[in-house]
Order: structure tokens, then sequence, then C-alpha cells
């Protein structure tokens, strides 16, 4: 992508800093988006060898997860907590972002082959099971911050259920559905 100074493409527009939230932002939830992709195309495909970029993936959905709220943090309200404080109460999408943060956080931390083996197994992929409800508040939280057009929060949103749900038909096929007493 080009930029405004070199190329005076207005890449950027007219409020730039916005703008550079939205471009993280997205990125955040593309990186998501990829990250939970690896296992519905491993079970599709057999390319077992996917695998190992989830947690490079995931890493990077932190980081531009990082760096959207580090514009928001720096630039938009310019560490005046008090402000910050004003527009959580104004604005409930940054509310909804910042849980998601808040759940990315433990993910992030405990991406390490030590952390694996420190937690074991189980209760690391109980913790990871996290990145679900984050890549819903993420999308709810872009449906949110939408003004007029929800195209691209719908396209996420579609996604992102797509992917869900192809977990949830998975888990009922291998454990199948609780059985229903037949009514006389």
């Amino acid at each position: 992508m080009a930029s405004d100074i070199i190329t005076h493409t207005r890449f950027f527009g007219s409020n730039p800093v916005k703008e550079g939230e939205h471009y993280l932002g997205q990125w955040t939830l593309r990186f998501i988006i990829a990250t939970l992709s690896i296992t519905p195309l491993r079970q599709l495909t057999g390319w077992n060898w996917l695998a190992k970029h989830r947690r490079t993936l995931g890493l990077f959905a932190f980081g531009y997860l990082m760096l959207h709220w580090l514009t928001y943090a720096l630039l938009d309200v310019q560490l005046d907590w008090g402000e910050l404080v004003k527009d959580l109460a104004k604005r409930p999408y940054i509310m909804v972002g910042m849980a998601a943060l808040l759940c990315m956080i433990p993910l992030a931390l405990t991406s390490t082959r030590n952390s694996i083996r420190r937690l074991g197994g189980r209760r690391w992929n109980r913790l990871h099971t996290l990145i679900y409800p984050i890549a819903i508040l993420g999308v709810i939280h872009y449906w949110m911050a939408v003004k007029k057009d929800i195209t691209d929060p719908l396209i996420y949103a579609i996604v992102v259920a797509t992917l869900l749900g192809w977990r949830v038909v998975r888990w009922r096929s291998r454990h199948g559905t609780p059985s229903t007493p037949v009514s006389a």
C-alpha cells in the first residue's frame, strides 16, 4: 500500500488516525480468521503442516490488536485516561473491543511451548478456546463502530460464523446429539 507522503495517494484520508485504527483493526480480524481457518483447512485437505503456523498467526493477530489499541490510546485519546473513560461510557463498542483485548492477553502470554508444558495440554487447550469469544467480540466491536455501511462487518461475521459453525458441526458429529425421550 502506498502512503500519502511518498505518492500523494491519500490512503489514510482526512483523518489518518481513525483510518490507521480501522486498518489495524481489520488486519487483526483477518489474522484471527486465518488462525481459526487452520483447523477446518487441515480437516478438509489433510494439510497437517498448517498446524505449526497457527501460533504465529495468533501472535500476529495479537500484535495487530496491540497496534490497533496503541494507535487509539496514543494518537486518538493521547493517553488522557479521563478521555478514555469518557470514550468508554460514550462508545460501548470500545468496551467490547477492550474485552476482546483483555481476553487475548493470556493467549499471547501462554503461546510458548514452555507454557503448554507448564499448564498441561488440556488446560492450555481450554484456555485457548478464548479465541472463539474473541473472534465474536471482534466482529461485534467492528459492527458497532461502523456508522453506515455494514458490508465489511457483515462479511467478517459470516466468515466467523461459518468457522465456528464448522466446529459445532464437527463436535456434534463426533459426540452425537443428546437423545430426546420419545413422547407417547
